[in-house]
């Protein structure tokens, strides 16, 4: 299909609008392309002016002041006549405070889900530890971003001369950072990096298999990573005699590590050994409407099924935490939420930032008015079971079920913490479009748009824009997802950007000060 326009014939999708609560006063274009003036909606609406997809027409004509709704919640405040079956531009809209922090009502909605009929497994790399991996990777951490240059020659080596001989091993990773010198290392904030960077190198797609590269003088000493003194798996670059021995030095401790890594078979695992991280990046107004409300539902299927889930990314549920502190499991759970989201105004604060500045132009271009918009969009990926764990930035998953991770919104950001707090795999949504990976797991990508999953026909891994225009059920393409990962963390199925090698950079959050 080409924008509108059915294979084999000329059959266009007739005009078309989605409204998401009997409440909302508005709707939004589901056309791809959008629509022109004198379009007539399926309920008889006339549009008085070109919509592009995604963006909204109002249903009513507004007055100044007047609430605007989607979702059932308003997202604005009319700031000026918008008469009905106009486009309602961000420009045009008041964004309304934020819900208050010391209001908030705690659990209400906590019934757990229905256990799913039967056993659900996975075929995964056990570890010594209990847990199991989704990839076998070579993981070499870094202590300090001064040894990043010869680590990344050292790797390049290790792909070319050492791989080859191991085809079990999928790939070797690098955990480099910019931390570790040139930093207040006791200072507020800096356990975020520290921990995040401790957590990285366990991950179980290493398989128990801890190598550290270090300088010998830096901030970030071992004692600090929980890595001991070992000399079998600490290299200080310091203690070679020049850049060959060092290179050679970390060939044969790979080397060594390829062995045992290259012995490790899948084995299958139930999914109460899984661990699935949910972002989104790149967001439109469908994001709201067919891949986060389809992912949402995977997520009850997973946790339904044993699993753990995490969803993240503090500004992008704030302005729906009143929507998520109902379905805390314990006024434990529910205040270490608001600790999260208090914790993370203050900081926008320093900055003299605020949520607002989450929004890019890209989310305005694909119709999103504003944060708290995209903020109810976002959160639906969650589902709807209850929470029943909240983690600070990078900590590790305690409990299986649905856990909020607290992280910034930034993709890479989000994406290092998520597998910091031990993330197999992510499902990643996107209306914009964003060649993003994580070397370190897999990551499923789900378009919000038919037209974006034509457009990135080998970039895409599962097509939800077919929500909006009938062909497919939240539900389908919920299980479609749902299989989707089962395959992928069992080695039978490749995404896309694993498939063309991409790798983004690990981007450590540290909101410590810098000396």
């Amino acid at each position: 299909m080409k924008g509108n326009v059915m294979a084999g014939n000329t059959v266009r999708i007739p005009p078309l609008s989605i409204k998401m609560n009997d409440l909302d006063n508005v709707a939004i274009i589901a056309n791809d392309g959008g629509l022109p003036a004198g379009a007539v909606l399926q309920d008889g609406l006339k549009l008085t002016e070109r919509i592009p997809q995604g963006h909204k027409i109002a249903l009513e004509d507004f007055a100044e002041g007047d609430a605007i709704y989607r979702y059932g919640e308003v997202i604005g405040y009319a700031d000026r006549l918008i008469p009905k079956g106009s486009w309602v531009r961000e420009t045009m809209l008041q964004m309304p405070e934020p819900p208050a922090l010391s209001e908030l009502q705690i659990g209400g909605n906590t019934e757990p889900l229905p256990p799913m009929e039967g056993v659900y497994t996975f075929m995964g790399y056990p570890n010594p530890d209990g847990s199991f991996g989704t990839k076998n990777l070579l993981g070499i951490t870094t202590s300090v971003q001064c040894v990043t240059g010869v680590l990344d020659f050292a790797v390049e080596k290790i792909r070319k001369e050492l791989l080859p001989n191991y085809p079990n091993v999928d790939d070797v990773v690098a955990l480099n950072h910019s931390y570790g010198c040139g930093v207040a290392i006791d200072g507020l904030g800096s356990e975020i990096p520290i921990r995040t960077i401790r957590n990285l190198a366990n991950h179980p797609n290493f398989g128990g298999e801890l190598l550290i590269i270090g300088l010998g003088c830096e901030k970030l000493t071992l004692d600090r990573l929980d890595a001991g003194e070992s000399a079998s798996d600490v290299l200080f670059l310091q203690d070679r005699s020049g850049f060959s021995e060092m290179i050679t030095t970390i060939m044969e401790m790979s080397r060594e590590r390829l062995e045992r890594l290259n012995k490790r078979e899948r084995v299958e695992a139930p999914l109460s050994k899984l661990t699935v991280g949910m972002q989104c990046g790149g967001s439109d107004a469908l994001s709201g409407v067919t891949a986060n409300p389809a992912v949402g539902h995977a997520s009850d299927l997973l946790v339904r099924a044993g699993a753990t889930v995490m969803f993240s990314e503090v500004t992008e549920v704030r302005d729906g935490v009143h929507l998520l502190a109902k379905r805390a499991v314990t006024e434990e759970v529910g205040q270490a939420l608001i600790r999260e989201m208090k914790w993370y105004d203050d900081y926008l604060a320093r900055g003299l930032a605020d949520r607002s500045a989450n929004t890019t132009p890209g989310n305005k271009k694909g119709g999103l008015s504003n944060i708290v918009e995209k903020s109810l969009g976002s959160i639906v990926k969650s589902g709807s079971a209850p929470i029943v764990d909240v983690l600070s930035p990078g900590e590790k998953v305690r409990k299986n079920g649905l856990n909020f991770a607290a992280t910034p919104a930034g993709d890479f950001v989000c994406g290092t913490l998520q597998l910091a707090s031990g993330m197999h795999l992510e499902v990643f949504t996107t209306g914009r479009g964003t060649p993003y990976n994580l070397s370190m797991a897999p990551v499923i990508k789900v378009s919000t748009r038919t037209g974006l999953a034509e457009q990135w026909r080998d970039l895409i891994d599962v097509d939800a824009g077919k929500i909006a225009d009938g062909k497919s059920t939240i539900e389908e393409v919920g299980e479609e997802i749902f299989q989707a990962i089962i395959d992928v963390a069992s080695g039978r199925r490749q995404t896309w950007a694993d498939h063309w090698g991409i790798r983004n950079d690990l981007v450590l959050f540290n909101p410590a000060p810098i000396t």
